[in-house]
C-alpha cells in the first residue's frame, strides 16, 4: 500500500505531492518544485522517476479540464530542443551519485526561486524558446525540474495561456524524458508502481488547486511555494554536502 516505503515517510510524500499539485493547478507549475526536495530527503531512489510519471499524468488533467489559449507557436521552438537537453539529463542521470543529484537538485531549485523572485524579464523569441527548451530537457530528466526555465519566458502572460501552453510543454517533455530514462534503464518498476500509489494526490491538488485559482491572488500563491522550495533545497543541499 506504501510502495516499500515506511508509512510516515509515504505520506509525507503524499503531502508533498498534493501542495505542488495544487500549487501547479493555480500557477501552471510547482509540483516539481515543492516535491522534488521531499522526495529526495526521503527516499532518494524514487527520483526523478517517480516525479517524471506524475509530471507526464498531472497534465493530463489540467487539459482536460481547459485547453483554450495555448501557445502552439512557443511549443514549436521549445519541444525539439528538448529533445537534446534530454539526453544530456539522462547522461546526468547515470553519472552522477545520489548525494551529486542532491546538490544538483537543490541548486536548481535555488536558482529557479532566485531567478522567478525577481521576475526578470526575458523576450520570447526563438532564441530564448529554444534555449528554455533544452535546459528544461536536462533538469526535467535529471532532477525532475524543467518548468522553470519556460515559466520564466511565460510569466507576464495571461494566466489561461500560462496554465495551459505549459500543461502541454510539461506532458511531451516528460513523454520524452520516460522514453529516455527507459531507454537507458534507469526508470525502474518500483518508481513507477510508487507513482501510481501518488495518484490520488495529484487528482486532490487539482481538485483543490481549481477553486482557488478562482479566488486567490496568484502572487500570493507564487510567494509561498517559493519560500516553501527555497527552504526544502537549502536543506538537501545541507544534507547532501553533509
Amino acid at each position: 500500500m506504501t510502495g516499500g516505503l515506511g508509512p510516515g515517510v509515504f505520506a509525507l510524500v503524499f503531502l508533498a505531492v498534493l501542495a505542488g499539485s495544487t500549487v501547479q493547478a493555480v500557477v501552471g507549475l510547482g509540483i516539481g518544485l515543492v516535491a522534488a526536495p521531499v522526495i529526495t530527503l526521503l527516499a532518494p531512489e524514487l527520483m526523478p522517476g517517480v516525479l517524471i510519471c506524475l509530471a507526464f499524468v498531472l497534465p493530463v488533467i489540467t487539459l482536460a479540464e481547459e485547453r483554450r489559449d495555448i501557445d502552439w507557436h512557443g511549443l514549436n521552438w521549445s519541444l525539439p530542443s528538448r529533445v537534446l537537453g534530454t539526453v544530456v539529463g539522462v547522461w546526468v542521470v547515470t553519472t552522477f551519485t545520489t548525494d551529486q543529484l542532491g546538490v544538483l537538485i537543490g541548486t536548481m531549485v535555488l536558482l529557479a526561486v532566485l531567478v522567478t523572485w525577481h521576475a526578470v524579464e526575458v523576450p520570447v523569441n526563438r532564441g530564448t524558446l529554444s534555449a528554455a527548451g533544452f535546459v528544461g530537457g536536462v533538469t526535467g530528466t535529471a532532477t525532475s525540474i524543467g518548468g522553470p526555465p519556460f515559466a520564466l519566458l511565460y510569466q507576464h502572460r495571461p494566466p489561461r495561456q500560462i496554465r495551459t501552453t505549459m500543461a502541454v510543454y510539461f506532458l511531451v517533455g516528460a513523454a520524452i524524458s520516460l522514453v529516455g530514462l527507459t531507454v537507458s534503464g534507469d526508470l525502474t518498476r518500483h518508481e513507477v508502481a510508487v507513482g501510481a500509489l501518488l495518484l490520488p494526490a495529484v487528482v486532490l491538488g487539482v481538485v483543490l488547486g481549481s477553486p482557488l485559482r478562482r479566488r486567490l491572488p496568484t502572487h500570493r500563491v507564487r510567494t509561498a511555494v517559493l519560500a516553501v522550495s527555497a527552504a526544502s533545497a537549502l536543506v538537501l543541499v545541507v544534507r547532501s554536502l553533509a
